[in-house]
């Protein structure tokens, strides 16, 4: 979906087996690049299956990437949601409507802290699509007349914009979205045990290789920790859900001696400034996990804890700062290897 890494959900480290994959001949990997990203698909080839089964896999793979490309990349100048936020359509597929109904759900689940219309004020800070703006105070005034998830209202097919400056950005929850896409797919191809990951973003079913759950490494949140797997934090154990990260030490600049991170306040238009430095959430699916990865981002430490305790549906392992050292907080129901 990006250019560059993925500004809003940050990678987290696919810490699997230590034996190829082609030494276990009824598992397979396929990695490669989409979306702007990256991804490793990792698979048991179902009993009696074709020869010619891999590359049914790889048909799959290249059509579902396309379809979440043509329909939520703002990075394809021809995509629908491009064509939406250039006010050139109003008419949407099915993909789009799933992705905005969720996440409109889970903005009102978290009262605003995860919204896909705060695109302008990540075009603002630099971290969206457009080059960024010098920043004036009555820029943000100006620009938050035009966002918040009530300027938008789907009806049928069709989506209407309050004022046509208004733009969505779905990175927050595409990743997520595309990893269960792909699993669905794999499935319908009669595959039950699978790892897709997609930038970061997870979801797993069934067992890995070695005939256990499958085990996700969390990394450090080290600023400028831009490659996955040199720092583990913790190592997670899991099937048959989703897992994403967010956090705010890889995608940030400093100017004027000021750090300016990539997690935007939706209602103030603000980078956010606080402790928490990397939230991993577990949800039923990933694009739920996405999202209120970020939500909780947003939120900050206390307020993300309170949000868990009322939402034991969600697994989540927080990394915060406090005093200089690094300090952690995970749910009761996830399972830690380290």
């Amino acid at each position: 979906m990006t250019k560059k890494p993925y500004p809003f959900i940050f990678l987290c480290f696919l810490f699997l087996f230590t034996a190829s994959c082609n030494q276990r001949a009824h598992y397979m990997c396929l990695e490669g690049s989409a979306l702007g990203t990256t991804y490793a698909i990792t698979f048991r080839i179902p009993e009696g299956a074709p020869s010619a089964f891999p590359d049914i896999v790889e048909q799959t793979l290249a059509s579902g990437f396309e379809r979440i490309n043509n329909s939520l990349s703002i990075y394809n100048n021809h995509s629908l949601i491009s064509r939406i936020n250039k006010n050139l359509t109003q008419e949407t597929d099915s993909l789009f409507r799933t992705v905005f109904n969720r996440s409109m759900d889970i903005s009102i689940l978290t009262n605003g802290a995860f919204d896909i219309s705060a695109a302008p004020f990540f075009d603002l800070w630099g971290f969206g699509f457009e080059k960024r703006d010098i920043l004036r105070q009555d820029s943000l005034e100006l620009v938050r007349q035009y966002t918040g998830m009530d300027k938008f209202r789907l009806e049928g097919t069709a989506l209407y914009k309050a004022d046509p400056r208004c733009s969505l950005s779905m990175n927050a929850i595409a990743k997520g979205y595309a990893c269960d896409l792909i699993a669905g797919e794999l499935s319908e191809l009669e595959i039950t045990d699978m790892l897709v990951e997609i930038g970061g973003e997870i979801v797993c079913r069934g067992l890995n290789p070695k005939k256990r759950p499958w085990r996700i490494g969390i990394d450090s949140p080290v600023d400028g920790n831009i490659h996955p797997g040199e720092n583990i934090q913790a190592v997670i154990t899991m099937t048959d859900k989703g897992l994403a990260t967010s956090g705010n030490y890889r995608n940030y600049y400093i100017e004027n001696g000021k750090k300016y991170a990539h997690i935007i306040d939706p209602q103030t238009g603000l980078p956010v400034k606080h402790n928490l430095l990397s939230a991993t959430v577990i949800a039923p699916d990933c694009m739920s996990a996405d999202a209120f990865a970020t939500a909780l981002m947003v939120m900050g430490l206390a307020a993300s804890i309170d949000f868990l305790n009322q939402h034991p549906e969600l697994g989540a392992y927080l990394i915060y700062e406090q005093g200089g050292v690094f300090k952690t907080y995970a749910t009761d129901n996830i399972i830690i290897e380290l």
